[in-house]
């Protein structure tokens, strides 16, 4: 087995929405199995809309109601 990480780059419009909450789901999903140490993840967008917002209050209150941290700005 390669000690090398799997770079996961999730991607959307602003970075503000889709990508950081998908990147936050991904990332609490593999520390709950113990598979941090093989991955980098992150997530950025494709417009500059939004660079160093947080994320939209809406996209983080659904991962707070699933138990899942976000701790995000927009890039």
């Amino acid at each position: 087995m390669t000690s090398e990480k799997t770079r996961v780059l999730f991607v959307c419009l602003g970075n503000i929405c889709r990508s950081p909450m998908a990147e936050a789901v991904f990332a609490h999903m593999v520390n709950r199995h113990n598979l941090a140490s093989r991955f980098v993840i992150d997530s950025a967008g494709t417009a500059g809309y939004h660079t160093g917002e947080s994320p939209d209050r809406r996209s983080a209150q659904t991962c707070l109601d699933n138990g899942v941290p976000v701790n995000h700005r927009a890039r």
